[in-house]
């Protein structure tokens, strides 16, 4: 998470949305880090989680990350959550909640429905003082 939380910043510096992703693999190895780009690169689904799962299936050399977790800062959006249930991570561990567009458990539960064929693990809660005050300190800044 720590690392996930570098990228957050990175992002923040970048002027995005200060969220981070990290993929790790089976064996502990970091797979890709990523933050948000969407402002830099103008593409809407440049969320940090979209990028690093992307970069993890280029480094493996096939988009199945069978073993891996997705490590991220704040909990996936609708988009990210489907991404890491279609990338077949077995895992996803997420920091801050996200109660206006969270796809994990808060608004919605898409890695956890049943009716999809794969369904990864959570573990939320990590780091998420830390993960939520990356957030506010960057939205403290833009708001009148």
């Amino acid at each position: 998470m720590r690392l996930a939380l570098a990228q957050a910043a990175d992002a923040g510096r970048r002027g995005d949305v200060p969220v981070g992703a990290v993929v790790v693999g089976p064996e502990g190895e970091v797979l890709a880090a990523a933050g948000n780009d969407r402002e830099a690169s103008g593409d809407p689904t440049a969320h940090a989680e979209v990028l690093a799962l992307r970069e993890a299936a280029r480094v493996r050399g096939e988009w199945r990350l069978a073993g891996c977790t997705l490590v991220v800062t704040l909990e996936p959006c609708t988009m990210c959550a489907g991404a890491a249930v279609l990338a077949r991570v077995d895992r996803v561990v997420y920091g801050a909640t996200d109660d206006k567009a969270g796809a994990v458990g808060s608004l919605w539960d898409v890695v956890r429905d049943r009716r999809l064929n794969h369904r990864p693990e959570v573990v939320l809660g990590v780091l998420a003082e830390e993960c939520s005050a990356v957030l506010k300190d960057f939205f403290s800044g833009r708001r009148p």
